[in-house]
Formats: C-alpha cells, sequence, structure tokens
C-alpha cells in the first residue's frame, strides 16, 4: 500500500505540472499521452501504476521488458519499446511492443517487417531522429537529411504503421532549438504520411519545452517511479 500511495502521489504531481506546461503552451491536455517509462522497475509497479489510471508505459531493454510484459496483469496497457534494438531482437520487441520508438536505420526497418507477418494488428513505428548539433555514433537517431527515405520505406512495409517522429534532446545543448526542430521534421513527415502524427518528445526534465513544440507523447520515468541510477 506505501508503494502505491507513492506512486499516486507522483503521478498526480506529473499530471499537474503536465497540466500546468499545456495551459502555457496552449495545449489541449487530452491531445498528450503520458508513457509511464517503468525501466529497472518491477512488474507489481506496472500493475500499481495501471490500476491508477496509467494506459501507456515505456520499455527500454527487450530483455527486461519481456518477462515483465508477461508478468503484469493488467491487460489494457500499450508498451513502447522506447530504446535502442539491435536487429536481432526485432522479432522479440515485435512480440511485446505495441509500439516501436527507436526506429532509425533500414536493416532494423527490414528486421521488424519480417518480425510481424503473423500478426494481426500492425505494429506502430516512429522514426528517432538524432537531434545533435554534432551527431556521433554512440546517439541514436536518423540523420535528418535521411528520414523521408525511411519514412517512405516505413510507409511500404505490411504490418508495419508509421506513427511519427521521436528525439531526444542532446545533452548540452538548446532544447528549445531541438525540439523545435523536431517539429519541423515532424511536419515533413506527416505531409508525406498523412496519419503520421505522433511527436514523441520530453522527459521528467524537458517535458514542459517539448510541450511547446507539439510533443503529443512524453516518456516520463523518474518523476512518476522514484530515482534508480537513471534519467528518464
Amino acid at each position: 500500500m506505501e508503494r502505491s500511495l507513492e506512486l499516486q502521489t507522483n503521478l498526480q504531481e506529473v499530471e499537474q505540472a503536465i497540466s500546468n506546461a499545456c495551459l502555457a503552451a496552449n495545449r489541449n491536455r487530452a491531445d498528450v499521452t503520458l508513457i509511464a517509462v517503468t525501466k529497472t522497475w518491477p512488474a507489481s509497479d506496472v500493475d500499481l501504476l495501471a490500476a491508477l489510471g496509467v494506459t501507456d508505459v515505456g520499455e527500454n531493454r527487450d530483455q527486461e521488458a519481456k518477462p515483465k510484459h508477461e508478468a503484469v496483469q493488467a491487460n489494457n496497457l500499450t508498451w513502447h519499446a522506447i530504446g535502442q534494438i539491435q536487429t536481432n531482437k526485432a522479432k522479440s520487441v515485435a512480440a511485446w511492443a505495441d509500439v516501436v520508438h527507436s526506429v532509425d536505420r533500414t536493416d532494423l526497418v527490414t528486421a521488424l517487417r519480417k518480425a510481424v507477418v503473423d500478426r494481426e494488428i500492425p505494429l506502430g513505428v516512429l522514426i528517432q531522429i538524432n537531434l545533435d548539433p554534432n551527431p556521433t555514433e554512440n546517439r541514436g537517431g536518423v540523420l535528418p537529411n535521411e528520414m523521408m527515405e525511411l519514412a517512405e520505406l516505413i510507409s511500404n512495409c505490411d504490418g508495419l504503421r508509421l506513427r511519427g517522429v521521436m528525439g531526444v534532446a542532446p545533452l548540452a545543448g538548446n532544447d528549445d532549438q531541438a525540439f523545435s526542430q523536431l517539429q519541423e521534421y515532424a511536419s515533413k513527415v506527416q505531409s508525406s504520411v498523412s496519419d503520421a502524427s505522433w511527436i514523441s518528445a520530453g522527459m521528467s526534465g524537458d517535458f514542459a519545452t517539448a510541450l511547446k513544440y507539439g510533443a503529443t507523447h512524453l516518456r516520463i520515468g523518474s518523476s512518476i517511479l522514484g530515482n534508480r541510477g537513471f534519467q528518464g
């Protein structure tokens, strides 16, 4: 019961902060989805969050998410894979995830397409775009000048549904500039695929800024679940 009350308190504070940020950005709160990032936390926390009204949860690592998904009792959740995915994990991820946020290269699209052959409901995918001013290989995301080619590839794959874009603000950069650019990239993608309207952006420390630039899905972990050696 103590953990449930802790999560309820944290969730209420986050919801109030999101509502305030939506008001400041002239956004409708109903147009924004909260994804509770439950990485490193047990399945019991996911069930407690579901009982508190959370509908979307995010996981980073397949080897943690797969058994957690099987252990969770709540069956009304949408599961988001938000971490980098190796191609050899595509089939496993497609078995538990409803949406993959981190699609950033053609070989991963190919692997996911093969993984969803027998899937009844299309797997939602987001193109992760690299927002770093000076991109490095260890940061995920397709380069902006390659995103439209990836969007076309995804939109032509049976079993995959392009939902929009995802971005992570640079570690030491200008959040406003990064999220403004992401909004522009999102518009370009949506001009090609009309229902690709999602913008997955914003975490515990920067979601208010992301909301100013059209974020539709916020990935918030530590503000809800607490700190366990990560930022989210």
